[in-house]
């Protein structure tokens, strides 16, 4: 969607994504407060904050914030917002393109659902080696809590000496697009 407020925050374009995915035609907005009417009580102030920005000439990409629609359905927007300009140059107001993630934000929750709740213990890595995934498989397993691993080094922290450089050479392979199956190493 496109809308589009001046400096008192008034919705001044809506276009007709817009129009589609919040439900609201452009009649029933325009004038309207956007972050008083729009938005969820809980985001009004980054949102505000978000469009001060703008009408200060500094941008915004890839805010996320609910939107909530006519029906009264939360969805989740990913906002660029920067300063619309007049002819002269001068900033007449604020102009938002968005995206609805609401589909995709239910997705990764589900994938995390999934990893989750798997039955073979799961862990995640970063580029340098950092646990980002750690499962309730893998807490059950190895004892260590998510809170005592994330963050944390897995093969200079988790893995006994003897492993070490074969845990590690197989984690270089798999960032470098090379999968390894079945590799069995103690934790």
């Amino acid at each position: 969607p496109i809308f589009g407020v001046d400096f008192e925050g008034r919705v001044n374009v809506w276009n007709k994504c817009a129009m589609r995915i919040v439900g609201y035609t452009p009649d029933e907005v325009m004038g309207k407060n956007l972050v008083k009417e729009f938005i969820t009580r809980d985001y009004q102030a980054s949102v505000r904050m978000v469009i001060d920005r703008a009408l200060h000439g500094d941008e915004t990409a890839n805010y996320e914030f609910p939107l909530m629609t006519k029906e009264g359905v939360r969805i989740e927007i990913l906002l660029n917002a920067t300063a619309r300009r007049n002819p002269a140059g001068e900033i007449i107001g604020v102009v938002g393109i968005g995206q609805d993630i609401t589909g995709r934000i239910a997705q990764e929750r589900e994938y995390t659902r999934l990893i989750d709740t798997a039955n073979a213990p799961i862990f995640g890595v970063d580029t340098f080696g950092l646990v980002n995934i750690w499962n309730q498989c893998a807490i059950q397993l190895v004892g260590y809590s998510t809170e005592e691993v994330m963050g944390k080094n897995l093969v200079q922290e988790f893995i006994t000496d003897d492993f070490k450089t074969a845990v590690q050479a197989v984690l270089d392979e798999a960032l470098h697009g090379e999968e390894t199956a079945n590799f069995e190493f103690p934790l």
